[in-house]
């Protein structure tokens, strides 16, 4: 074997042996985490990093659904997610066809900030957008000065509108429509058709793929959100599946069988969205990439 073929053959075990060993460290944690929702409480406790349970047992699962209102948590997350799925993808596609499609003045700084927009970290208006929601005027007993009431605080609205439209979506779906050819709407013009008409009845079918990605996208992004609905959703009957999942946990112990058997469950919905729409996320990517 010359010195090429060598180098040729290291350098391909190497690749293979970094890439199991990425593989390992990525897929570990969730076999752990699988694993452990199987285990009794005192086997969790006591076999350190064991993976198998010696005693299998379902009772996590059970504690689960009994201990806490899981199901309101998986039904509040279900319908906030979905929401934020259609008002990101509507709405994202309609201000990126604008972009895309549309000439009118200032576009290019309207674009410019938006872009800005996404290198803000959201951590930094969380008050401001708290303040906003809770101050809304006439809305959740407020006054038109936005006082005496909580505004949209510890309602569905209280998530839904901030991210109703995220910068992100209009900018995905702008670059999407770019690659659709202008003469569709060119011609529907000359045909006496309106710009919301070309819009939905032309450029948005020929836009699924990136609507496909776009939504999968929102929804796994909703459904983990944590942070925000553990700010502006204080009643329990309002928690989502994630916020949920911290009432195992609290100063003193925290309750790991319950708490892995609801992650467990809690990844299910995601899971099943990216097996049964992962052709979409391929196709619309390599679509924006062919540009």
């Amino acid at each position: 074997m010359n010195t090429t073929m060598k180098r040729r053959v290291l350098g391909d075990v190497a690749w293979y042996a970094a890439v199991i060993a990425i593989s390992l460290v990525t897929v570990l944690p969730l076999v752990w985490t699988l694993l452990t929702s199987f285990k009794p409480a005192g086997e969790i406790l006591s076999g350190g990093m064991d993976f198998l349970p010696r005693t299998w047992t379902f009772d996590n699962y059970v504690t689960v659904w009994q201990s806490v209102p899981f199901g309101r948590y998986f039904l509040n997350s279900t319908i906030l997610a979905l929401a934020g799925v259609v008002c990101n993808v509507f709405l994202g596609s309609l201000a990126g066809y604008a972009f895309a499609k549309l000439k009118f003045r200032g576009a290019k700084a309207f674009f410019a900030m938006l872009l800005a927009s996404m290198m803000v970290p959201s951590i930094v208006t969380m008050i401001p957008t708290f303040l906003v929601l809770r101050k809304f005027p006439l809305v959740g007993g407020n006054s038109i000065l936005g006082e005496g009431g909580s505004g949209f605080i510890n309602s569905y609205m209280a998530v839904i509108l901030p991210g109703a439209v995220g910068a992100f979506a209009i900018f995905m779906m702008k670059q999407f429509f770019e690659t659709i050819p202008d003469s569709y709407a060119e011609a529907a013009r000359l045909d006496g058709a309106s710009e919301f008409r070309i819009f939905t009845r032309i450029y948005l079918p020929l836009a699924k793929p990136g609507m496909a990605v776009l939504a999968i996208l929102t929804f796994q992004s909703g459904w983990n959100n944590f942070m925000w609905p553990l700010i502006v959703l204080s009643d329990p009957k309002m928690m989502t599946v994630q916020v949920g999942l911290a009432s195992f946990m609290n100063d003193y112990e925290t309750d790991y069988g319950p708490l892995m058997a609801g992650t467990v469950i809690s990844m299910i919905p995601v899971l099943v969205v990216f097996l049964v729409c992962q052709r979409y996320i391929i196709e619309g990517v390599s679509h924006v990439g062919n540009k």
